[in-house]
């Protein structure tokens, strides 16, 4: 069974950790599907029972509005139960997007595998991408 990590990055930064969380779910013997949000299909992420969301966050501190914001907006009604782990980078703010998205994701039904998700202020580095490991790997076994 595959695990999907889908994700929308502007600078590769969320696609580093996104690549991170993959090598985290083969670490815990599943296979791992990375997608670009554009190539994917909300229904078809909601038949499975664990997935990955990577977005950075944009403008005022909100997700990428014509790509990752209508994906989210396809998938939450179809959340509920579904195991989900969230993660992206930013460069300015504390994170308040993050914060926002899980909260969203909690109140469609979705059980977050971290409370607030993994985020990285700019380019990912080593322990930021070895927590997106870690994470992928909890992803995986939950």
């Amino acid at each position: 069974m595959s695990v999907s990590v889908v994700y929308w990055s502007g600078t590769g930064n969320t696609q580093a950790m996104a690549e991170a969380v993959a090598e985290g779910i083969a670490e815990a013997g599943k296979e791992a599907a990375v997608i670009e949000v554009g190539a994917a299909d909300a229904a078809a992420l909601a038949a499975e029972e664990a997935f990955a969301l990577g977005c950075p966050s944009m403008g005022a501190e909100q997700l990428e509005e014509t790509e990752m914001e209508p994906f989210v907006e396809a998938l939450e009604p179809l959340a509920a139960g579904k195991k989900i782990l969230l993660f992206g980078s930013y460069g300015w703010g504390d994170g308040e997007w993050m914060r926002d998205w899980a909260e969203r994701m909690k109140n469609a039904g979705a059980v977050l595998v971290r409370d607030e998700g993994v985020i990285a202020n700019e380019t990912p580095d080593d322990d930021t991408l070895a927590e997106c490991r870690a994470a992928g790997k909890e992803l995986a076994e939950a």
